[in-house]
């Protein structure tokens, strides 16, 4: 769904949001929130990833700033930080973003998703610090630990 009408700021971040869901985009590493809020829209106004409405009254959003915004989530979905994007996206024409996100969505289709190997854990599990050095420490689940002579290795392995 692209708002060609005009728009306000909370339709816009709803109408990509909705849009973002249905394409099956989201920002990897969670260097984003799921959701786009009007607070993150107003950040994206002020260091230029998105531009001013087109005209007064809170209604001035189209399909341009949503086509920014398509891109942003994009490239987003690829790992890129928001300075990056920014120096991507700058100066784009509505073409240019039409372009962008049909690109972005060929790519994204050919990515298979990714499927966790094992369930996660129904529990909450411990962790626990096995110091081995004064600069390591073993990781260990539960309360399993390792044989003394493996940590003698691992030390004499860490420490020639």
């Amino acid at each position: 769904m692209v708002p060609i009408e005009s728009c306000s700021l909370p339709e816009l971040a709803s109408a990509v949001n909705a849009w973002c869901r249905e394409q099956r985009i989201s920002p990897s590493s969670g260097q984003a929130a799921e959701d786009l809020s009007e607070r993150t829209l107003r950040f994206y106004r002020t260091i230029g990833l998105l531009d001013a409405p087109e005209s007064g009254g809170g209604r001035g959003y189209r399909e341009k700033h949503f086509l920014q915004l398509a891109a942003v989530r994009l490239l987003q979905a690829r790992g890129l930080p928001l300075r990056r994007i920014r120096e991507l996206l700058q100066n784009r024409s509505l073409q240019d973003l039409r372009q962008i996100q049909d690109q972005g969505l060929a790519v994204l289709a050919q990515v298979e998703p990714f499927v966790a190997v094992w369930p996660p854990p129904t529990e909450p599990e411990s962790w626990r610090m096995i110091p081995i050095t004064g600069d390591f420490l073993l990781l260990a689940r539960g309360s399993s630990e390792p044989p003394a002579e493996t940590i003698a290795k691992i030390r004499q392995l860490l420490n020639p």
